[in-house]
């Protein structure tokens, strides 16, 4: 499941410099769903235990003056994929742009700035495989030691989402 980012990916422009990331890869169980449907289907399934691990972070981040980004699994189940728009909601990220085969997400504040690649790539046997790079630049201090306890968690949590794309 660990990967390397897909050469023909977008967020490839954004790993130079960056801080932290990293790649987690999976075949798809429904290979017609678009990246952003791969990515839907991803945080609909998010295990409760994150969830909690979402709400403990946001608790204690607001002490510290920063944003509550509210749970993963967060969004409206009724809302389609093809209505989504940049600078939408989709859980705790922002829409920043999509086609069919990749959606950038992400969130900017004044300690770091996240982006999440959701990649699709199609083989000729008509499999699929998906593949979530997550990219972080920081900005000052309090984003480096932001960053002490969410890289493991994240290496936790990445590859525990995504396992959801991989069911039919």
């Amino acid at each position: 499941m660990k990967a390397i980012p897909p050469a023909n990916a977008r967020i490839q422009q954004l790993i130079p410099g960056s801080y932290f990331h990293d790649a987690w890869s999976v075949q798809a169980g429904d290979p017609g769903l678009s990246a952003l449907g791969q990515f839907l289907k991803a945080i609909a399934a998010t295990p409760t235990w994150v969830n909690h691990s979402m709400a403990l972070r946001n608790h204690v981040v607001e002490k510290l003056g920063l944003k509550n980004l509210g749970g993963l699994g967060a969004f409206d189940p009724d809302k389609t994929e093809d209505t989504y728009q940049p600078g939408d909601r989709v859980g705790i990220f922002t829409l920043f742009e999509q086609t069919f085969d990749e959606v950038l997400l992400g969130d900017k504040d004044k300690h770091l700035d996240v982006t999440l690649s959701v990649h699709r790539q199609a083989f000729a046997s008509g499999s699929v495989q998906v593949t979530v790079t997550t990219v972080v630049h920081v900005n000052n201090a309090l984003g480096r030691l932001y960053m002490l306890p969410v890289a493991p968690m994240h290496r936790l949590i990445a590859p525990t989402v995504l396992r959801a794309v991989a069911r039919t």
